[in-house]
């Protein structure tokens, strides 16, 4: 059978979105369970096909083509695969994103205006690394009834292959070409190209990756180029609790954008704070780098101008010991990604200054910024992390897949009754009220 080109995906893809958008909440969520029956039947097959591709990996590691922290990302085994279909599951049990009166008006007697919640459309994601990215991806799209072009990269293709196809024979009863897989790395600049047939981009990967794709598209771009995080010290920290926060935002996960890249110490709690964190970083392989105040306190190597400003993915994190709450978070604005940001400290007045003080998509208080996920968040799982303003911002769930429509429920009203001399005036009355057609309130 020929191949389809991704000209014919995406626009499968279209046809299929107007058809999803007008499945039941029921129909949907029960798709996803059948999604995450399939994938816990099918862990021999799923793992077979990762082994394949990591192995891959690891040779172009050994050859410097690849990171440690991009194999790491790519690797799967027994309980992620249970962690993947907890995902599932729990976005099938996530509230219907779709039909919400968000807002509902009275323009007039009998005149009705209603603000309701539908799908994006077709959404194109290309993602880097993580399988278990295009099931979070084409989960998420499913329940917020969106189409959805899922491109992988290459280091995962075995493994990306395999779920798309479990994914496919588990929808059999959604419409037809809601998911579409395309693989070549030429079909990237096609479908960056196809701004009338795409509604949204989503990139997952590296920084140099998404600023790619922003570059090369006038598609509405939804993600964040990079992920360097902070964990400041303060003065008033409870510095077990410190030590606690700063080791499980660095070492839990190090290869992932929410894990901690800078450490900011308030200089009164630095020679106290420092040792213990430099041992448990220690014995778990973490590789320090800090300024001279820091070095002086704790042996590490020194920190240039671009260590604040990198993100690692890796165990690797740069310290600074800082003089002020002000300070610190200056130096946050100056080198951080927008992306997560924590304080620590007992003192809640600091702690309010510190979070309105910043900028960033996510501020915490007395916690690991490994904290910032969809999963985590309760949305159920998320497409990605957003640092614009506009749209969605942070973990981005279902609420973030999901635009809206305007609804006008009329009885023969025209405008020219509104208009003129005699203008009769608008009530413009907000009420509590669900759209469905035909719902006039005083029907």
């Amino acid at each position: 059978m020929t191949e389809k080109t991704t000209q014919t995906k995406v626009a499968e893809a279209q046809t299929a979105a107007l058809r999803i958008a007008g499945l039941s909440d029921e129909a949907r969520a029960d798709a996803l369970h059948s999604i995450a029956d399939a994938i816990d039947a099918s862990h021999e097959e799923i793992l077979a096909a990762n082994e394949t591709d990591v192995r891959e990996a690891e040779q172009l590691l050994e050859a410097g083509d690849y990171s440690q922290a991009l194999v790491d990302r790519l690797k799967l085994s027994p309980s992620k695969l249970e962690s993947i279909t907890e995902m599932v599951r729990s976005v099938a049990a996530q509230a219907d994103p779709l039909g919400k009166t968000q807002t509902a008006r009275r323009l007039d007697d009998g005149l009705e205006l209603y603000k309701c919640t539908v799908p994006i459309g077709v959404v194109g994601t290309i993602f880097e690394s993580r399988p278990d990215a295009l099931v979070q991806i084409a989960s998420l799209c499913l329940r917020s009834g969106n189409a959805v072009i899922l491109k992988g990269g290459s280091e995962a293709s075995h493994s990306n292959r395999v779920l798309f196809e479990l994914i496919q024979d588990a929808t059999a009863d959604v419409p037809d070409g809601w998911a579409q897989l395309i693989e070549a790395r030429a079909d990237v600049d096609t479908v960056l190209e196809m701004d009338e047939a795409i509604d949204l981009v989503m990139p997952r990967g590296s920084s140099e990756f998404v600023s790619y794709i922003q570059n090369n598209t006038s598609i509405p771009v939804l993600g964040h180029t990079e992920g360097v995080c902070h964990v400041y010290v303060d003065k008033e920290a409870d510095l077990s609790m410190a030590t606690d926060i700063a080791y499980d935002a660095k070492v839990q996960y190090p290869a992932v954008c929410n894990a901690v890249e800078t450490l900011l110490v308030h200089e009164r709690v630095a020679a106290d704070f420092l040792p213990k964190i430099a041992a448990k970083y220690a014995d778990a392989g973490v590789e320090m780098r800090g300024d001279d105040a820091a070095r002086e306190i704790v042996s590490m190597e020194a920190a240039s101008e671009l260590d604040w400003e990198t993100e690692y993915g890796d165990l690797i994190i740069a310290v600074k010991i800082v003089d002020s709450l002000a300070e610190a978070t200056e130096h946050i604005t100056t080198y951080g990604s927008k992306h997560t940001d924590a304080i620590v400290t007992d003192d809640s007045d600091r702690a309010g200054i510190f979070m309105r003080s910043l900028d960033s998509a996510s501020v915490f208080h007395n916690a690991s910024t490994r904290f910032a996920d969809g999963f985590r968040y309760g949305l159920g799982a998320e497409v990605g992390i957003s640092t614009g303003k506009i749209h969605a911002r942070g973990p981005v769930g279902l609420e973030g897949l999901t635009t809206y429509q305007y609804y006008l429920e009329g009885d023969g009203q025209v405008v020219g009754t509104y208009a003129g001399a005699d203008a009769k005036p608008f009530v413009h009355e907000d009420f509590d009220g669900s759209w469905h057609p035909g719902s006039l309130s005083n029907q």
